[in-house]
Order: C-alpha cells, then sequence, then structure tokens
C-alpha cells in the first residue's frame, strides 16, 4: 500500500550529489525543518569523487543516505566514462546547443527513483538544486519541467510534490544564501573532470568560480 502525504508531513527526498547546488538545497530544507533522506547515483559518471563528497556531507548533518547505482549502457554523454572529453571552451554564454555534457533523462530517472522512495519510506517532499541561470542549458533543468512533473505526482495520487528552490537564483545568490545557512563548501564537487583537484575549465567549474566572485 502506497504511502502518502498527511498535513504537517516534514519528511523529504533530497536528489543529493555532494555538490554547490544540492548541497546548499540539503541544508536549506534542514533549515526549514524538514527530516531529509538523501539519495545519491552512481550512473558512471567519470566524477566520482561527488559520491564519496556527498556521503561524507550526508553523515556530517546525520541524514540516510541511499547511493543507487544505475547503468547507462548507451549514452555518449562526456560525463559517462572517459571515452569523450569534456569540453574546455568558453561556453558561458547559452546556446542552443546542448554541451557534450548533458546525459539524456537523467533527471527525470532521477526523480522516479526519489518518487519510488519518497512514497516507501513516507516523503511528502522531494528536493532538487535544479537551477536555470546559471547553468549549462539542460533542459531537465528548466522550471517548465518541474511544473510538468508536478501534475504528473499529481495525476499519480502520490501527495508527493518536487520543490526547485534554487531554480531561478544566480550562482552568486545561491552561495550567499549557503553561506547563511553555513554550507561547508570547502567539502562540495562541481567539477566534472574525474581528477583529484578541480580541473577550473570546466563550464561547472566556471559557474562555481563566477558565483563565487560575484558573491
Amino acid at each position: 500500500m502506497k504511502q502518502r502525504r498527511t498535513r504537517g508531513n516534514m519528511k523529504a527526498v533530497v536528489l543529493f550529489s555532494g555538490g554547490l547546488d544540492s548541497t546548499t538545497v540539503l541544508y536549506d530544507a534542514l533549515a526549514r525543518g524538514y527530516r531529509c533522506h538523501c539519495v545519491i547515483f552512481d550512473y558512471g559518471q567519470r566524477h566520482k569523487k561527488e559520491i564519496l563528497c556527498a556521503v561524507r556531507i550526508a553523515k556530517k548533518r546525520a541524514c540516510p543516505y541511499q547511493i543507487i547505482r544505475i547503468v547507462l549502457p548507451w549514452n555518449l554523454s562526456s560525463l559517462i566514462g572517459t571515452k569523450n572529453p569534456v569540453p574546455t571552451k568558453n561556453s558561458l554564454l547559452k546556446t542552443d546547443e546542448l554541451p557534450s555534457t548533458y546525459v539524456p533523462g537523467r533527471n527525470t530517472l532521477f526523480i522516479s527513483f526519489a518518487l519510488s522512495y519518497a512514497e516507501t519510506i513516507g516523503a511528502g517532499t522531494i528536493f532538487i538544486g535544479a537551477n536555470a541561470v546559471d547553468y549549462s542549458g539542460y533542459p531537465d533543468c528548466r522550471p517548465q519541467y518541474y511544473t510538468a512533473l508536478n501534475r504528473v505526482l499529481t495525476a499519480l495520487g502520490t501527495g508527493v510534490t518536487i520543490k526547485t528552490p534554487l531554480i531561478h537564483l544566480s550562482k552568486a545568490q545561491i552561495i550567499r544564501r549557503g553561506n547563511r545557512l553555513g554550507v561547508p563548501y570547502d567539502l562540495t564537487w562541481s567539477c566534472y573532470q574525474g581528477g583529484e583537484k578541480p580541473c577550473g575549465v570546466c563550464d561547472s567549474c566556471r559557474f562555481r568560480d563566477k558565483g563565487f566572485e560575484e558573491a
């Protein structure tokens, strides 16, 4: 039997990568009084260090966490494995072309797992650190995508709602919010490369650096 959200339910599932945005969302949800359960995904990404960072932060905040492993053998994204290089050109200006780091359907898959978990544990909310201001142009980071997904959840009668508190914020605004919440940004990982240290030239590093400079 499915768990339904009851009035006053403050249990939440947080899609957690250990990056700047998802960590800010986790701390924001905790500050709002939610009891957060983190879902961390291992989908073959070359930057697996983010998984270690996510686990460390979840433990720091005493949040239960699950690591979900997904195999995407058909994916040609430069984030999967090391066959295709991560782009390092200046791509801060938005274009109509999706970058090679886009993983088709990734957030849809993640939210499907999060929904299943939320219904199982009786959580009423799913949090995700999607952002549509300083981002690489991924279609599953846009507001209209989450509006549509919430309609689907309503149609399913799950009683679960997806929240995207950072969707309209710049990286600088996110960092300012995180600083007020005490987010340990030194423990987070944003770089798309699989190295020991951030490369400083991929989109994710550049947006992060830009955000800290402006903040």
